[in-house]
């Protein structure tokens, strides 16, 4: 069996990171959604694969994410051992982390298996500083 090189696109994800831009309208409160359909992870007890649809709600502060960036870093999970309720948390931590929302929820809508449908569902609201 012949050992190829990584493709571009596997390399792609592999060096994507989390890029932002100014928010265009910093005075003005809207919400941004976006549903990523092809969640890719691996049980971390059997080796499965999960399938989920993400769906990401927020509130921009001074920043918002580049769409092409969260595709790359949502398909670095593909390989990644993980459970539903860690891989839903870790999205919102490093989406937070990122862009610092006023607001942002996830959803994690994971395809059944073994009779079983998980939907996660996790929330950050920033916090304002007091004026006291």
């Amino acid at each position: 069996m012949q050992v190829s090189e990584m493709k571009y696109g596997e390399r792609a994800i592999q060096e994507g990171q989390l890029i932002t831009f100014p928010n265009p309208r910093p005075g003005r409160q809207y919400t941004i959604e976006i549903t990523l359909p092809e969640f890719t992870c691996k049980c971390p007890f059997s080796g499965y694969p999960d399938f989920a649809t993400l769906y990401v709600s927020y509130i921009p502060h001074e920043k918002v994410v580049e769409l092409k960036a969260i595709k790359l870093y949502i398909n670095s999970y593909r390989d990644r051992y993980i459970s539903h309720e860690e891989a839903v948390n870790q999205v919102l931590d490093d989406l937070v982390a990122a862009c610092d929302p006023l607001y942002m929820k996830i959803k994690g809508d994971f395809a059944p298996r073994g009779n079983v449908h998980t939907v996660i569902t996790v929330e950050h609201h920033r916090q304002t500083e007091s004026l006291c």
